[in-house]
């Protein structure tokens, strides 16, 4: 997967993103599981469009960056 096909599935979860919680504000209830699933999904997008943007810049090859668990990724301090 490259950068574009990255930003791409990141433009598709965010609108999903909004869909579900627009759902919500207009009266249905909102779909917790799916949300929190589009939510973790996109942690690990960004996640490997890092890793892939940090490889690159130390002059590595950024196809060798991987997806991390979710476990992982949500573990992060900020």
């Amino acid at each position: 997967m490259n950068d574009q096909d990255i930003l791409g599935r990141i433009q598709a979860l965010v609108a999903e993103e909004h869909e579900l919680r627009e759902a919500s504000g207009a009266g249905k209830a909102p779909d917790g599981t799916r949300l929190r699933q589009v939510e973790e999904s996109l942690d690990q997008c960004w996640d490997l469009l890092r890793q892939r943007r940090a490889k690159l810049e130390s002059g590595e090859n950024p196809d060798e960056a991987s997806t991390r668990s979710v476990s992982e990724v949500e573990g992060y301090k900020q």
